[in-house]
């Protein structure tokens, strides 16, 4: 069993890479790719976590950009569409065009971070500030969402109420989500530009859960996702997150068969960020019978 899709402390997840690889390893996980957004940062902890545990590390990145190709549409016109992508087999040196753009997206959130601590505090929450988020995350880098919700809870109950799983969810639709009073559009890089970054590196591209970030009307999976499929592979894509530990086994069945059809690899994870979302497990994923066959990785190294 395989789980390519994860997230550490250095990002939006609760566990530190050293408890993340040693959870992996009590569960049988034989390889794990550490997909923090936008930070290749917590590689090096976790490449050493890993060793100690003889679990095999995939160096991996999640990252949101603008799909220009296939919009989405926003009532009487179509408009642009963010997605996540993860991006396997990453290059890790500082100076490599696709850490710089990396940097770019860095500095984009930082910046989007502090739009949203004054957009919260004119909408009422006094008293969340970027050093209280910035003590919760660990450092200022690792600021996402999460640690947003999480001091949104802890500093204002009397806004958002007491958490918990029912009341994390409304938080995110009422406030931080698309259709939030205080949500700010991510980045406009588009996706073709990440892409030629990593030109002649041997990175794997795949799309993180592609029904999440391209069911938007009435169509089917079946008529669908083919056509999206097409254009992704036209721009580079290799893999389709078809094994995703949000959706069950007759929808990952689908997926896998519309992956294979397009001539993509079919990869997949469980999107675990620890106590952040408790409901999805390492491996197991929110449906509880994820299971990544482990020859996907094999084809992946073999597509590089």
């Amino acid at each position: 069993m395989i789980d390519l899709h994860t997230h550490s402390s250095y990002s939006d997840g609760s566990d530190t890479p050293k408890q993340l690889a040693q959870r992996a390893h009590e569960l049988g996980i034989s390889a794990v790719a550490l997909t923090d957004h936008d930070t290749t940062l917590s590689h090096e902890p976790m490449a050493r976590a890993c060793a100690d545990v003889g679990v095999e590390l995939v160096a991996g990145v999640e990252v949101s950009l603008r799909d220009n190709a296939i919009p989405k549409l926003g009532g009487a016109k179509a408009v642009p569409r963010n997605v996540h992508v993860l991006a396997y087999f990453v290059p890790l040196g500082a100076d490599h065009p696709l850490q710089v753009k990396l940097g770019l997206l860095r500095r984009d959130r930082d910046t989007r971070n502090r739009a949203l601590v004054a957009l919260l505090q004119e909408l009422g929450f006094e008293r969340l500030t970027m050093e209280y988020l910035s003590e919760l995350a660990g450092n200022v880098d690792s600021i996402g969402r999460p640690h947003f919700a999480r001091a949104m809870f802890q500093l204002h109950p009397e806004i958002v109420g007491e958490p918990s799983e029912g009341a994390w969810n409304r938080l995110f639709v009422d406030w931080l989500g698309s259709t939030g009073r205080a949500y700010i559009p991510k980045t406009s890089m588009p996706i073709e530009d990440f892409v030629e970054s990593a030109k002649g590196s041997g990175t794997i591209f795949s799309i993180a859960h592609p029904l999440l970030n391209y069911m938007d009307d009435t169509s089917s999976i079946e008529s669908r996702m083919p056509r999206v499929f097409a254009s992704l592979r036209e721009r580079g894509f290799k893999g389709i997150e078809a094994y995703y530990g949000g959706t069950d086994a007759s929808t990952r069945s689908l997926m896998v068969k519309l992956t294979r059809d397009a001539g993509m690899i079919p990869t997949g994870g469980s999107d675990y960020h620890g106590t952040y979302k408790e409901s999805v497990k390492l491996g197991s994923g929110w449906s509880g019978d994820l299971r990544v066959p482990d020859e996907v990785l094999d084809e992946m190294k073999a597509a590089r």
